[in-house]
């Protein structure tokens, strides 16, 4: 099975070019983030028109997740039960079971500045999302974590790390958020590198940072030992990034030797 997980920056500016790449690069299970738009502004017809079950939680804004699948879409989810914080019922978590893998889109909040409320609401996030895998899933389950973590888990993953000083992304307890997913039980799955020392998944529009490749790794995928004891091949698409009208995210690809069940099987 294939596995990838892309921020669209706004499925509906970037339709054509998302199902292009799915025609082209045929994911088996895909996770987008940062769709938004509303359930019924998702372009449910087009997704399904290339065998994909899908979904979809958005409501509308700068958030929105989704799960699109051709090995099957059960038992979906979305947000974290058990909480009653309105601000967390934010479009920016949904999961299901898909090809017999627990499957989780994220979308976790940017944080903002340091001095901003949005700041300890991202570690809240981050904490209520390692207690919510932990405790619907063992680590001995194939699972996998993916989509964009607004976190650079280490220095390594900003083009310059004295650029960030005093900045979100990069303080310690923000990665300490993602570094439950790897203390739990799953493996932080590195693509290989197309170009420079690093496989950054993100790049600002502004001043050629991307061709300058002055850029971030804050998409991440996260796997048990089950599925990231399969990955033949993982890479970050940087050709996703270029041409006209491109997300500000590439697209993470994870191959897998783990068959996909047979039609009719779940």
């Amino acid at each position: 099975m294939r596995i990838a997980t892309w921020n669209v920056n706004g499925i509906r500016a970037r339709l054509p070019r998302l199902l292009t790449w799915l025609e082209q690069v045929g994911p088996d299970i895909c996770a987008l983030q940062e769709t938004k738009c509303k359930d019924d502004g998702f372009p449910s017809d087009e997704i399904r028109a290339l065998g994909y079950e899908f979904a979809h939680h958005g409501t509308g804004g700068f958030n929105g997740v989704a799960l699109l699948s051709r090995v099957g879409l059960d038992d979906v989810a979305f947000g974290f039960p058990g909480t009653d914080d309105p601000k967390m019922a934010e479009a920016r978590c949904v999961t299901a079971i898909a090809g017999g893998i627990r499957a989780y889109s994220l979308y976790i909040p940017n944080g903002r500045s340091l001095d901003s409320d949005e700041y300890p609401y991202k570690l809240e996030w981050l904490r209520l999302l390692g207690e919510t895998i932990a405790a619907i899933a063992e680590p001995a389950e194939p699972v996998v974590a993916m989509g964009d973590f607004n976190v650079a888990l280490h220095d390594s993953d900003v083009w310059d790390r004295a650029a960030f000083n005093g900045s979100t992304h990069v303080t310690e307890p923000e990665r300490d958020g993602v570094r439950r997913l790897v203390d739990w039980g799953m493996t932080d799955v590195t693509a290989r590198i197309s170009k420079g020392d690093h496989p950054f998944t993100y790049w600002d529009y502004r001043a050629g940072m991307f061709h300058k490749n002055m850029g971030m790794r804050i998409d991440y995928v996260f796997a048990t030992a089950p599925v990231a004891d399969a990955i033949t091949d993982a890479y970050v698409d940087r050709d996703a990034r270029k041409g006209t009208l491109p997300s500000d995210h590439a697209p993470i690809v994870v191959d897998t030797s783990l068959a996909a069940p047979a039609p009719g099987s779940g």
